[in-house]
């Protein structure tokens, strides 16, 4: 009677599968060419920051503005602002997401068609 031998684990086969997973994902990915290195851009950390004047603020606490002035809720804000297609709202960074996602809603509810968030966005 053969003794039994310890079944060899297919190694080469696992490590085929893994460099064909590393080949494939390299081809797959995007990669963006990196900037000119002669390109200077623009710093704009001294600048201001301010709201789009056409633009609905929202405070963390939930408060609406607009142009400077209070606003009671998304139905007003569409009152003055009525027939616009695009609304843009700028959120306080620490105004939770519910809130934003029933504000857009209500924006929705109250006739518009579009709701843009503004945001920031810097390059590292």
């Amino acid at each position: 009677m053969k003794a039994d031998r310890p079944r060899r684990e297919p190694t080469i086969a696992l490590i085929n599968i893994v460099f064909l997973m590393l080949i494939f994902f390299m081809a797959a990915a995007t990669l963006a060419p990196p900037l000119d290195g002669a390109l200077k851009l623009v710093r704009t950390a001294d600048l201001e920051g301010r709201a789009p004047p056409d633009a609905l603020v929202v405070h963390a606490d939930g408060r609406l503005a607009y142009r400077g002035a209070a606003v009671a809720d998304a139905a007003a804000y569409m009152a003055q602002v009525w027939p616009e297609e695009i609304v843009r709202i700028v959120p306080d960074a620490a105004l939770p997401a519910p809130d934003l996602i029933r504000l857009g809603e209500a924006l929705r509810r109250a006739g518009a068609r579009r709701v843009v968030m503004v945001t920031e966005q810097g390059l590292p």
